[in-house]
């Protein structure tokens, strides 16, 4: 599953660890976080995250 970083403050959002205190277990792909989802550093919304090439 593909990471995506924020294009605010730069926080990685990585699958495979999830958001677990934020209720997003791990193992759950960004497209499939509630579209009311937060960045956890910043508070930004989806729209602002963008794919991380590997």
């Amino acid at each position: 599953m593909k990471k995506y970083e924020c294009g605010a403050c730069g926080h990685i959002y990585d699958p495979a660890e999830g958001d677990p205190e934020n209720g997003i277990a791990p193992g759950t792909a960004f497209e499939d976080l509630p579209d009311d989802w937060k960045c956890p550093l910043c508070g930004m919304g989806k729209e602002v995250f963008e794919p991380v090439e590997e």
